[in-house]
């Protein structure tokens, strides 16, 4: 739900991720014949960083999921990803970089009356580290909605 004009940092985000797939020659602009594995790798190494927070991975919190090393959840990640069809991934990115609740002729762009029309009881919970809504976007968001809470899940 962030501000469009402080949507810049996940946009630019996404099009790395973006960028990353569709590097993968077998791509093919998306009328690929097989999956473009090494695009689907790629994409899922880029969104790995992003997923969890810089301590996570300094203080090695993977250990608690599992995995010996980092290179060991990167490789789980990509594995994962490998399930995926490229162009499903790339809808869901584009549904992300332009979900805007004031795009309507009701709000006509203005974010904080569409906030503001909020009616029911809303709670916002990001996590302290959360590398794409960080919690003083959200503690600014809550600011412009009636009857809302932010409360923050302090976790790396």
């Amino acid at each position: 739900m962030a501000h469009p004009e402080r949507r810049a940092t996940i946009i630019v985000f996404l099009e790395g991720v973006k960028a990353a797939l569709q590097a993968d020659q077998d791509y093919e602009n998306g009328c690929y014949t097989t999956p473009p594995q090494k695009g689907l790798k790629a994409f899922a190494r880029v969104f790995a960083g992003w997923a969890y927070s810089q301590t996570f991975y300094r203080e090695g919190l993977y250990r608690q999921l599992g995995f010996n090393s980092y290179e060991e959840l990167l490789l789980d990640w990509e594995n994962d990803h490998l399930q995926w069809d490229a162009n499903h991934l790339l809808a869901m990115l584009w549904t992300w970089q332009n979900a805007n609740i004031s795009d309507s002729t009701l709000y006509g762009g203005n974010f904080e009356k569409a906030l503001g029309a909020i009616k029911a009881r809303t709670i916002v919970i990001p996590c302290s580290d959360d590398l794409y809504f960080p919690p003083q976007d959200n503690a600014i968001e809550v600011d412009k909605i009636r009857d809302a809470e932010l409360r923050i899940y302090s976790s790396p």
